[in-house]
């Protein structure tokens, strides 16, 4: 089943059912008006929105609209958590040896995380608003799921049966603010702002094949300015699954319908010239910031600058045949204008 939200009066938005396609969906509010309140009551709201889907795809939905990416906010416009990981330790190793440190041996047992902002999300086509191109504007092309009520210590195993929904997220990170604020020994925080989500969001099933071992098994490709920059297989080197990251986080507190638990930024291990580029036979890379971290390593400083005011960044995963799973993600990177 795919689900996205479209904007529409409040503040969470309007929840409707997308075809298999992606091209019609259905306004579902006599079943549940919001997608968080279709969570806070899954187990009785799924089987009714699961015969919309049927009839979506069959060409039996008597009230089905085109669905139009551009009008849809996040799947969850806000949400009551938002934990991302750093499931890929290629990823972390990286930053670290660019900085002449060493990967702590417990990094590989025991998952990073820390806890963003939730209360504003943006949707998969607005901009990645910044102040100045100084800060050192990223994205960061990940995996995130969406789960049910967890109790305090589940195990991975409840964890991956409390995994409701799948979709991608940019991660938007100012590289340049990071330093100072880690330095001071709490964490991110103005170097992060707003995520944006894919326009979908779909049930495991959905995936087929691809969904194993609580990780999605396909590649993800990142376009920076229409040109190809990365198609890592997000089931590769993925140290922890998300059922490992959901119980990570269920540690020490509950965890209620519509947690967003996202993979960090999905990257592939790989030889050869700065990595390696796509451009140079790799794979690729899912930010900025890890390619200017093996030319660090390589070459003694970065060469690819941050993104600028004007530049583009789409975010999209394809099924085997070649089709969109949760549509794309698009953003261009704007100067912030406040209001008057």
């Amino acid at each position: 089943m795919k689900l996205a939200t479209l904007k529409h009066g409040g503040r969470d938005g309007r929840l409707v059912v997308v075809s298999r396609d992606l091209t019609r969906c259905q306004v579902v509010g006599g079943i549940a008006p919001t997608l968080q309140a279709a969570l806070d009551d899954w187990d009785v709201v799924a089987p009714e929105l699961e015969l919309v889907y049927d009839m979506l795809n069959h060409g039996h939905a008597r009230h089905a609209i085109p669905f139009e990416p551009a009008h849809c906010h996040s799947p969850l416009p806000r949400a009551y958590q938002w934990a991302d990981g750093s499931a890929y330790i290629n990823h972390v190793e990286l930053v670290r040896k660019a900085r002449g440190a060493e990967l702590p041996a417990e990094f590989h047992t025991d998952p990073l995380m820390y806890q963003g902002g939730s209360d504003s999300f943006v949707g998969p086509r607005d901009p990645v608003l910044a102040c100045d191109e100084a800060w050192g504007i990223d994205f960061e092309a990940e995996v995130a799921v969406i789960t049910g009520d967890l109790p305090i210590g589940a195990t991975p195993a409840q964890a991956e049966k409390a995994i409701r929904l799948v979709m991608l997220v940019n991660d938007v990170s100012l590289r340049n603010l990071i330093p100072a604020e880690l330095a001071k020994g709490f964490g991110f925080f103005q170097s992060k702002p707003a995520s944006a989500f894919s326009p979908v969001a779909v049930t495991p099933d959905e995936l087929g094949v691809a969904w194993k071992d609580a990780k999605v098994h396909l590649p993800l490709d990142v376009h920076l300015n229409g040109q190809l920059f990365g198609k890592p297989n997000a089931g590769v080197d993925m140290t922890f699954s998300f059922a490992q990251l959901i119980a990570h986080v269920a540690k020490t507190r509950e965890l209620e319908a519509g947690s967003v638990i996202g993979s960090g930024t999905v990257s592939n291990k790989q030889g050869g010239l700065h990595g390696s580029s796509v451009g140079n036979g790799g794979v690729g890379y899912c930010c900025l910031a890890e390619v200017r971290m093996y030319e660090t390593i390589e070459g003694g400083k970065p060469v690819t600058p941050f993104m600028r005011f004007g530049d583009t960044v789409k975010i999209e995963m394809l099924d085997t045949q070649g089709a969109s799973i949760f549509g794309a993600i698009e953003q261009t990177v704007t100067r912030y204008a406040p209001l008057s």
